[in-house]
């Protein structure tokens, strides 16, 4: 089997292999384990603090938005190191100056859409 598809078939056998070794090995700490459940070993335990009431909790929104900036601003961050490499570069200078105020102008757009939409303040 050689050619196109054999590359793909050794592909798809090392994906084999190693999905046949973590299911023996969970299979194997699952045979090789003490199971006694008990009641104080089924409750939650959280810093040792006792649980009180369910365990549902809502959280607001607004903590996911931040994250999601803190998202925007991580990725922005991945592509203005490796831009200031190229930068440098010969005949990659006005090429890359252009495409990175691009790319800063849609950051620069995003943060002033949450700025208009009262997403920044914490109140």
């Amino acid at each position: 089997m050689g050619g196109y598809f054999g590359s793909y078939a050794l592909v798809v056998a090392l994906f084999a292999i190693g999905v046949a070794i973590v299911a023996g090995a969970l299979s194997g700490s699952r045979l090789l384990r003490p199971s006694r459940p008990t009641a104080e070993k089924l409750t939650t335990y959280e810093c040792g603090v006792d649980p009180v009431g369910e365990g549902w909790a809502q959280s607001q929104v607004r903590y996911y938005v931040f994250t999601y900036l803190y998202v925007v601003f991580a990725v922005d961050a991945v592509f203005l190191f490796p831009w200031a490499t190229v930068f440098a570069a010969p005949g990659f200078g006005m090429t890359t100056l252009v495409e990175m105020f691009l790319f800063l102008g849609f950051i620069a757009l995003g943060i002033v859409y949450a700025w208009r939409k009262r997403v920044l303040s914490w109140t």
